[in-house]
């Protein structure tokens, strides 16, 4: 049977459970504390009554946790990534019930990631033989059939749980801005100066055939950093300071990626790259100097990328990390994905949900954007939770390696909830209130109950399968009422 659904309100008994475990009281001590009767604990715990705000008040000052700790963002994200694993065909017998997940995750998050460690461990050992399968067939080599992408997911769950914004990094790059003395006219000779004169480090531009395939590479032991001539200057400025980044905060770095949760030595590598490229961002789009450029200009990534010199990729980047308690900017989500529909880069602070362990929605703009290279696509959607959302997409070609070089396009889609969507030039002109100009949209298909969708590609888990041979509706897996005969 597949995943029940229930509309039942949440409720935290599983965590004050858990908690109460945690500091070795049974419920007749917990709720001596909390001035109840162990009767109406014992309800609360096995979510028969909900939790009072006084005694939510009263549980955190006794067990000295923060109240938001009971319904927390990262909760949200765990059950949605748990409902999509159960989602897989693999678990249709089990008959398990949206409330089951919630109190999975709510009583033990540690043993619920440990689930979805071992699903995706199962995703790529399915692969992986599906592609040994594939290449004993075509009578291929059998080399590099792990298809784990492990290492990536981990460090996207790290930039989530720091909601894109890394202070430290942030006040690292603006102490650099003062003691090299850098200005947007004038930020790639700085950068230049700076390395030369405080780091000692020689900065060379590589012809490209004595350096094929290399855009950066730094010596250590030589202090020279080679840059490649077919970089444009904006992209050299943006390798230049992500190698300034790892060497003079290269600590903090590694501190950060140091979080138990990245797990092998890959992730931590990652995590590095990840956080250098930060580094750098901040380097080319200083923070206050660029969120207020945002706010005057209405977040128009064109005007934003000229003025400071970056891409238009860089900007939508930059724009999902302005967290900076005072001064925040909208809260955007952002992906980046490529023509057969794989999600390199994924990162939501608006709520919208993405995809972890299967296809994306083919209704968002961001798959339409590669009909129309280079143009800005509009969308207001809705989500099956009825949440509205303003998104744009574009496309994006990485930068050239030659005239026998790939050119790679990828697609890049930023948005943000319909409330903050009129903050955005690209709002001009659309009814924002019009629930009739909104697109039904959905995580993947099999969590999607929009049956009257003819790009659906798989069955939903929220709808029973119901083939007629003799009836074909919009799409195969789209139930169709068979029409009343008149009574005669």
């Amino acid at each position: 049977m597949p995943l029940r659904q229930s509309v039942e309100a949440p409720r935290f008994g599983a965590k004050v459970r858990a908690l109460r475990r945690r500091e070795s009281l049974n419920q007749v001590q917990l709720a001596d504390k909390l001035g109840i009767s162990p009767s109406y604990l014992n309800l609360i715990e096995n979510n028969r009554r909900p939790l009072p705000a006084n005694l939510l008040i009263k549980l955190a000052q006794l067990f000295n946790i923060d109240v938001h700790s009971f319904a927390t963002d990262e909760d949200a994200r765990l059950v949605a990534d748990l409902t999509e694993a159960f989602a897989d065909p693999l678990f249709e017998e089990r008959d398990l019930t949206s409330v089951d997940v919630r109190e999975m995750a709510a009583a033990s998050p540690v043993a619920a990631r440990a689930v979805l460690s071992l699903y995706r461990a199962y995703q790529a050992a399915r692969a992986s033989a599906d592609d040994l399968s594939s290449r004993l067939t075509d009578g291929d080599e059998m080399a590099g059939v792990d298809r784990s992408h492990l290492p990536s997911e981990e460090v996207g769950d790290l930039v989530q749980r720091y909601s894109n914004h890394f202070p430290e990094l942030e006040a690292a790059a603006e102490e650099l801005a003062a003691k090299a003395k850098l200005s947007t006219e004038d930020l790639y000779p700085g950068l230049i100066r700076y390395v030369e004169k405080q780091l000692g480090i020689q900065v060379q531009i590589a012809r490209w055939g004595s350096e094929r395939g290399v855009l950066r590479r730094f010596d250590p032991e030589r202090k020279v950093l080679a840059l490649s001539e077919l970089l444009p200057t904006r992209s050299r400025t943006f390798q230049l300071a992500h190698q300034i980044g790892l060497i003079v905060q290269g600590t903090t770095m590694e501190r950060i990626a140091h979080d138990p949760r990245l797990t092998t030595d890959e992730s931590r590598a990652l995590a590095k790259v990840a956080l250098a490229n930060y580094f750098a961002g901040a380097v080319l789009m200083p923070y206050g100097a660029f969120v207020q450029a945002a706010r005057d200009e209405r977040y128009d990534i064109d005007v934003l990328g000229r003025r400071f010199r970056v891409g238009f990729e860089q900007v939508c980047h930059r724009l999902t990390t302005l967290r900076r308690p005072g001064a925040e900017g909208v809260p955007f989500h952002m992906i980046r994905i490529d023509v057969a529909g794989n999600i390199s880069k994924r990162f939501s602070a608006s709520g919208i949900r993405f995809a972890r362990f299967s296809g994306a929605c083919p209704r968002w703009n961001v798959f339409a954007a590669f009909l129309t290279p280079g143009m800005i696509r509009i969308q207001v959607s809705r989500m099956p939770d009825g949440l509205m959302y303003f998104c744009i997409a574009r496309t994006i070609q990485k930068d050239s390696g030659g005239y026998h070089s790939q050119h790679p396009v990828q697609a890049i889609g930023l948005g943000c909830q319909v409330p903050y969507a009129r903050e955005m030039v690209y709002s001009d002109g659309i009814d924002l209130d019009n629930p009739d100009t909104c697109v039904p949209v959905g995580v993947t298909c099999r969590l999607c109950e929009r049956t009257d969708c003819e790009q659906r590609a798989l069955p939903s888990i929220k709808v029973p399968l119901r083939v007629d041979a003799n009836l074909r509706g919009v799409s195969l897996y789209a139930p169709v009422e068979p029409t009343k005969r008149p009574h005669t």
